[in-house]
């Protein structure tokens, strides 16, 4: 993948599918806004002036801003490969404090693909030294507009005992395709434990 098709396709899924996000949403007045782009080694990035605004003890920012930060990282990693995904899962590790009126970068890269699986990494780093870092677990995720999700929710509320059947047997041949990929995400987990 070239830089130029990444910054094509996560500016492309960012607008079609994400364009009010809070992190990083063009279309959100009130969001922070991030402009991440794609590099050569496979990260996005994006600056962040860590403000009054976020700030949680004084002078540092709050952990759920920082949590969130490296959750747009990984999710607009994702819309650089034309994916747009949901986190299923995110585990943050805060090294040091974020400090209130300096700057910082956050970036993130993909690890590992198991399509509808996919597992990301990122970072925050502040005057060269990483403040903090998260592992994300992302699915897929079919974009509709809302009226069509509703529906598939009510179609599905209103008897399809089929589907029905079939999230409550074992993972066999009727398991859906979200059960196959939580169980495969259980066993990743074993397996790093």
């Amino acid at each position: 993948m070239t830089i130029e098709s990444a910054q094509v396709g996560l500016r492309s899924t960012r607008e079609r599918a994400h364009s009010r996000c809070v992190v990083c949403g063009h279309a959100n007045s009130l969001g922070l806004r991030l402009d991440f782009s794609a590099s050569d080694d496979g990260y996005v990035q994006a600056r962040f002036d860590c403000g009054r605004p976020f700030e949680g003890y004084a002078g540092i920012v709050h952990g759920g801003v920082i949590a969130s930060l490296l959750d747009g990282a990984m999710t607009n990693c994702m819309f650089a490969r034309g994916i747009p995904a949901l986190t299923a899962e995110l585990t943050v590790r805060f090294r040091h404090p974020l400090v209130i009126g300096t700057s910082a970068v956050v970036r993130a890269r993909l690890e590992r693909s198991t399509p509808p699986l996919y597992v990301l990494k990122a970072e925050i780093v502040q005057d060269a030294q990483v403040k903090a870092t998260a592992c994300g677990k992302f699915m897929e995720y079919a974009c509709q507009p809302v009226e069509k999700r509703k529906t598939a929710a009510r179609n599905t509320d209103l008897g399809h005992e089929e589907h029905r059947r079939d999230a409550d047997a074992p993972l066999g041949a009727g398991a859906t395709v979200i059960q196959r990929a939580a169980m495969r995400g259980m066993e990743e987990r074993r397996s790093y434990e």
